[in-house]
């Protein structure tokens, strides 16, 4: 019903390349239906990326692009392209969080008068599921993206004992894809070895220079804070939800404390954890979710970021942090050590392990020309993360889904 390339692609192969080679290959616009869980019901690096993805595709490669998501009374943050909403119902207690009721025959409508020549999947959830096996019937080619290490999750909800379960249903998913975009290395690594390496692609993420960068750090910000010049600031940056590792980051702040370091924390961001963060850390203080270039200044004005996460699949929180020249010290997983060298521009620690989180930190606090130099190494190291780079990668991805050739950079000519 929807593709019928091949008499495209051999004309492709003869064609000139340029930013438009997907367009005059197909010889209409590009079609990308992108499957989202909560495109712009909440603010996380996920949905920001996915959010650059779409304007860079409408812009630079003059995609047309669907959007199928479920969609809140009122969004997080203003979002790019044209979202259809799908039935969708919010979890108890976490009512920013929408999951959707499958792939409804409505949208079933809408996606077939789209006619898209990709499907893209960014979650694993019942919606993207469904379309994956609805795409596979009509020959459309599947492409996933890894955001998040939602089996990370179980440990900290008390689901453990659903891990079997959840990670079978994870390899029938993203068995069942063309492709998996891969934030890093390491997890492209893994996934090849389960699925096969020409099956996987890295899709990392990149740094906006104007918001994050360490001329952004403002000695006005932290002195309304009430923070003097010689205090070392620690950073807690994300979403203030548990598995986030905010017990480990307060229990690291305690045993700082213990030590005689009178440290203070700065928190950039919100989400349900936060009155219980507030509780554990009453002294702290909370700037709740910023934007733009008051996120930069506020990243910027802190000294060390603290990340104890272990469920991120690229952690944006901190690639920005190094840009913003901040010495880094996080949990040792695949999504750190592709971007941390340890030691030279960040530190790494093993995962939930407090006491290694305290000595680091401790350790930087009363060494202050070591924690300058790892900002400054990382603050370098972070320039090598360009946006339009990485969503080039992506572009290549579906046109070597499609069998069109792109031997130069897509969005490159004027």
């Amino acid at each position: 019903m929807m593709n019928n390339n091949t008499d495209l692609r051999s004309a492709a192969s003869r064609l000139p390349l340029s930013r438009v080679a997907l367009a005059t290959a197909l010889r209409r616009p590009l079609r990308v239906a992108l499957f989202s869980g909560n495109y712009d019901c909440v603010r996380d690096g996920a949905n920001q990326a996915l959010n650059r993805l779409v304007a860079y595709l409408l812009n630079k490669v003059q995609a047309e692009v669907r959007i199928y998501s479920p969609t809140a009374p009122r969004k997080a943050f203003d979002s790019v392209g044209d979202v259809r909403p799908v039935r969708s119902v919010s979890i108890p207690g976490r009512p920013e969080y929408r999951v959707a009721l499958g792939f409804p025959r409505a949208t079933q409508q809408d996606f077939e008068s789209f006619a898209p020549d990709i499907v893209h999947l960014s979650a694993p959830d019942l919606l993207g599921r469904q379309a994956q096996k609805y795409a596979l019937a009509r020959g459309i080619p599947v492409v996933s993206s890894l955001h998040t290490r939602f089996e990370t999750y179980l440990d900290y909800y008390r689901l453990s004992f659903l891990r079997g379960p959840v990670n079978r249903y994870l390899d029938r998913f993203y068995g069942g894809c063309a492709c998996i975009l891969c934030p890093t290395l390491p997890i492209a690594q893994e996934m090849g070895d389960r699925f096969g390496t020409d099956r996987t692609a890295i899709w990392g993420r990149g740094i906006d220079p104007a918001c994050f960068r360490p001329g952004l750090r403002d000695t006005g910000f932290r002195e309304r804070l009430g923070y003097t010049a010689e205090d070392v600031v620690p950073l807690f940056f994300g979403r203030l939800v548990l598995e986030k590792g905010l017990g480990v980051f307060a229990d690291a702040i305690d045993a700082l404390r213990a030590q005689g370091l009178a440290v203070r924390p700065l928190i950039i961001g919100d989400g349900p954890a936060r009155n219980w963060l507030a509780q554990r850390l009453p002294n702290a203080t909370f700037m709740g979710h910023l934007a733009g270039e008051a996120l930069g200044r506020a990243v910027a004005s802190a000294d060390i970021l603290i990340n104890p996460s272990v469920t991120e699949a690229f952690g944006n929180v901190n690639l920005e942090a190094m840009a913003s020249g901040l010495a880094v010290i996080s949990a040792d997983v695949p999504s750190a050590s592709s971007l941390i060298d340890d030691g030279r521009t960040g530190l790494l620690v093993p995962p939930k392990d407090v006491a290694a989180y305290a000595e680091a930190a401790a350790a930087l606090v009363r060494q202050p020309h070591r924690r300058m130099a790892l900002g400054t190494a990382a603050a370098e190291a972070a320039t090598r993360h360009q946006w339009d780079d990485v969503l080039e990668a992506v572009v290549r991805s579906y046109a070597q889904l499609l069998q069109i050739p792109l031997a130069t950079p897509v969005a490159r000519a004027a």
